[in-house]
C-alpha cells in the first residue's frame, strides 16, 4: 500500500470514529471537546513521524467536513499486545476478504456486517464501511 493510500484510509477511519462518537454524544461535554486517544501501531521512527504528521493534519481540518477532530495519536509497539489492535487485526482480514472475493463464504464477515454503523435507511456502504480502489 502506498503511503497516500494509508493516509486516505486513516482519514476515513478518523472521520468514521468522530461521526460515531458524535452520534453517541461523546465528542464534547460542558467544558468543551473531549480528547480521545487513538492507538496506532508503531512501525519505525520515520514511519511513525509521517503517521503523526498525517494524523495531526487530518485532525486539524484536512478531512471531509473540514472540522477539528479531537483525537490524539498514541503510537504503541506491537509487543505491547494491545487488545484493541488485536481486535482491529481480527476484523480487518474478513472485511478485506469480503471486498476481494465477495462470493466466497465468510462467516466472520457475516458477524461483522451486522455490527457496522448504518445510515437511516440501513445502508452501511459509505457510512460504516468505506472502500476505495
Amino acid at each position: 500500500m502506498r503511503f497516500s493510500d494509508y493516509i486516505l484510509s486513516l482519514r476515513f477511519c478518523l472521520e468514521r470514529i468522530f461521526y460515531s462518537l458524535r452520534r453517541l454524544g461523546q465528542t464534547s461535554d460542558a467544558e468543551g471537546p473531549v480528547l480521545t486517544h487513538v492507538l496506532c501501531e508503531s512501525r519505525g521512527r520515520n514511519e511513525d513521524a509521517d503517521l503523526e504528521l498525517a494524523f495531526r493534519r487530518i485532525c486539524g481540518g484536512d478531512n471531509f467536513g473540514n472540522i477539528h477532530l479531537p483525537f490524539e495519536p498514541v503510537l504503541t509497539d506491537k509487543k505491547n499486545n494491545s487488545i484493541g489492535l488485536q481486535l482491529a487485526d481480527l476484523v480487518a482480514r474478513p472485511i478485506g476478504l469480503k471486498q476481494l472475493r465477495p462470493s466466497q463464504s465468510n462467516r466472520a464477515w457475516d458477524v461483522i456486517e451486522r455490527k457496522l454503523d448504518r445510515d437511516p435507511l440501513g445502508r452501511y456502504i459509505g457510512y460504516g464501511l468505506k472502500c476505495f480502489p
